[in-house]
């Protein structure tokens, strides 16, 4: 596949970023709990989505992890040398700048060191929002929060859901829903216009 899971199983998708392959719970064994397909029919209603579909599910959760591993990428590549540069600028101000004979030399340190600082926090945030704020993932993790959310109601109901399935957390932050955006990206309006 091109997708980058080449190595998973039909029915198979990573739970956890570098987790291990998880197979997919069928949309009868949720169905059969009666609690669990209202709230998917509800969940469907609202976010546009059949979460009783196992196909489309399946590429849900894959492109969940593929989201959940590119803001680990984004965070890491931007938070790393963030953090390294504040370290080094607090740790050269404590054992050697601070002792400097001139204010002027110690202001001077303190601008640079600062500028450099905010221009790391300007690298991180930015990176941060893009990836956080992308309507299109937004809606990717407003479904597989729901996802999630259908799948205990099941578990709970008595279905043979594996503990704590899908294995990942639900998204606290940043999963609204979009109805405007469609999953390419594009708002209806301006899908309208293509065609």
């Amino acid at each position: 596949m091109s997708d980058g899971h080449h190595d998973l199983g039909a029915w198979e998708f990573i739970g956890r970023r570098g987790g291990d392959a998880v197979t997919l719970v069928g949309g009868s064994v949720i169905a059969a709990v009666p609690e669990a397909k209202r709230a998917a029919e509800e969940a469907r209603r609202e976010l546009r989505f059949d979460f009783l579909d196992d196909r489309a599910v399946l590429e849900l959760l894959r492109r969940r992890h593929l989201d959940e591993e590119d803001m680990f990428n984004a965070g890491f590549k931007h938070g790393v040398p963030l953090a390294l540069v504040g370290f080094g600028v607090a740790i050269y101000w404590g054992g050697v700048a601070q002792y400097w004979e001139t204010a002027a030399s110690r202001n001077a340190y303190l601008a640079v060191a600062v500028a450099v600082v905010l221009t790391q926090v300007f690298f991180f945030v930015r990176s941060a929002m893009s990836h956080w704020g992308d309507p299109v993932q937004q809606n990717l993790r407003a479904r597989a929060r729901s996802y999630r959310e259908i799948a205990h109601i099941a578990r709970r109901g008595g279905a043979e859901v594996p503990a704590h399935y899908p294995h990942y957390g639900p998204y606290p932050f940043a999963a609204k829903f979009h109805p405007e955006v469609d999953d390419l990206g594009q708002s209806e309006s301006e899908s309208s216009d293509d065609h």
